[in-house]
């Protein structure tokens, strides 16, 4: 199922971390996990939506990160 979210925050090393609604802290991404764009193209703000989101020891991470 689909979610959507927007950009809380960008690093330089190539991932970022999500707001998404129903979960306390933002959700990691990495840039390998973007579909049709680069990360560069990203900003903070910019509304996305999530493939998927899994959890494990380090946290919940999105996968398939689409700009919306």
């Amino acid at each position: 199922m689909k979610k959507n979210g927007v950009i809380e925050k960008l690093t330089d090393k190539g991932f970022g971390f999500i707001k998404v609604e129903g979960y306390d802290k933002g959700v990691f991404f990495h840039a390998s996990k973007l579909i049709g764009s680069r990360f560069d193209d990203l900003q903070v703000g910019d509304n996305v939506t999530i493939e998927s989101i899994d959890t494990d020891a380090k946290g919940t991470k999105a996968v398939g990160v689409e700009l919306a």
